[in-house]
């Protein structure tokens, strides 16, 4: 104990820690709780932590990520509150399933801002990331190659397209001001682009292909050579090609499995897909007005205003905005048609939150699925599907707010104890 910093004795410690539990012993039964998971190791293994929102404590920390054996052992849950992890909604379902799931607010708004970031790039993104070469566009693997394929898909190769001609413009822009003699830090003031990304575009004669990240068992496109011959040999099956590659050590999901084979499927009847593709803008309704073509420029220094800049102001109310942050915004509105759409579907999604009127999502959800703004019908129709659980975040007071603190909390702890486990190592040397 002297070691810790605690100068009492060990006898002490126990008293307290056995008085403790019978507290706990003694308190009700949990009620309503909160699930939210931590890292052992960063995107490597992760716990869970399970919060009693009614009291404000730490109830439980689980080694993993199953929590439906924890939550058959407490029949008393009555409320759940998570994130949006689809692993959690199924525990809960199968666990609990007298308990009401509530989506945590926080996440929903975030997840939007998303959507609304992916829309605006749409119409072009200053960015100083390296170029895919043209016959890498469409055939870059991983999750590119695995995208969903829906009415959006033209939507995702006009993304693709307008990143690429956004890339080569800034890339093109650096080289001309940097023959006219003006020294990194000039073109860095002028753009707004970072000195050492100048620095290193300013290397190269023409613009670099996009590296390319090593293929992981997560991906189909690793076993592609066996997924390959199987689909020769007749073997078309989703459900068997899945548990066949299973067994040779594959560990995504059986949805990314599927996404690869619809392309393969398509490319056998490319006539069909034509005309899919002829018919998609008629299907979306405004997409001889969306995307705008134009990026708007920040008023007052001249630099392209970013999607995520954008996406960010989007989804903050007028009260919220600074000045200058309310001049792009405005400047965003007479600019891009797509902006002044996405604002008012942002703020009309808040106003639900706000108002308690769980009763106006529906609405506001069919409105975004016939907006013809792809990334948002998208979000709008993961929405529907987990419906009551969105419509118990507008109406109850909880959130998972609780959960993410004491997370932050754990992670203090943790670092305290690798610091002292550091300095203790240090002394002994």
């Amino acid at each position: 104990m002297r070691r810790l910093g605690m100068p009492i004795s060990d006898d002490t410690i126990l008293r307290h820690l056995k008085r403790n539990a019978s507290r706990v012993d003694d308190a009700p039964a949990a009620r309503i709780i909160g699930i939210d998971d931590w890292s052992w190791r960063k995107s490597w293994r992760y716990g869970t932590i399970i919060v009693d929102l009614e009291r404000r404590k730490v109830m439980d920390i689980l080694e993993d990520r199953s929590v439906a054996r924890w939550l058959k052992q407490h029949p008393s849950i009555e409320v759940v509150s998570r994130d949006r992890c689809g692993l959690y909604a199924q525990a809960a379902r199968e666990g609990a399933p007298q308990a009401s799931q509530v989506a945590d607010r926080f996440h929903l708004i975030q997840n939007l801002r998303i959507a609304i970031e992916e829309q605006m790039s749409l119409s072009g993104r200053a960015t100083g990331r390296a170029l895919l070469p043209n016959e890498d566009i469409e055939n870059d693997h991983g999750d590119r190659a695995l995208q969903e394929q829906t009415p959006e898909t033209p939507w995702r190769n006009q993304l693709r397209r307008a990143h690429r001609q956004s890339r080569k413009d800034v890339f093109e822009t650096v080289h001309a001001l940097s023959k006219e003699c003006l020294t990194c830090s000039d073109i860095a003031r002028r753009t707004g682009y970072g000195r050492r990304s100048i620095t290193k575009w300013l290397t190269f004669e023409t613009p670099p292909d996009r590296r390319r990240g090593a293929l992981q068992p997560t991906s189909p496109l690793y076993f592609e050579a066996f997924l390959t011959q199987c689909w020769k040999d007749g073997n078309r099956r989703g459900r068997h090609l899945f548990h066949d590659i299973k067994r040779r050590g594959y560990t995504g999901s059986f949805s990314n499995l599927e996404r690869l084979l619809a392309t393969w499927r398509r490319a056998e009847r490319p006539e069909a897909d034509e005309d899919k593709v002829d018919a998609a803008p008629a299907r979306i309704g405004l997409s001889d007005k969306a995307p705008d073509n134009v990026p708007v420029r920040d008023p007052q220094t001249g630099h392209l205003i970013s999607p995520i800049v954008a996406a960010t102001l989007c989804i903050k109310p007028r009260g919220a905005l600074t000045i200058n942050q309310a001049r792009k915004v405005d400047a965003l509105k007479q600019g891009s048609r797509t902006f002044t759409v996405l604002r008012s579907f942002a703020m009309r999604f808040r106003g639900i939150f706000r108002g308690r009127t769980s009763a106006k999502l529906g609405q506001w959800i069919d409105d975004a699925i016939h907006s013809g703004l792809a990334f948002v019908a998208r979000f709008a129709r993961v929405l529907r599907r987990n419906i009551d659980a969105i419509c118990n975040a507008i109406d109850l007071p909880w959130s998972n707010g609780q959960a993410e603190g004491q997370i932050n909390r754990l992670k203090t702890i943790k670092r305290a104890c690798m610091a002292w486990r550091d300095q203790s190592c240090s002394g002994r040397e």
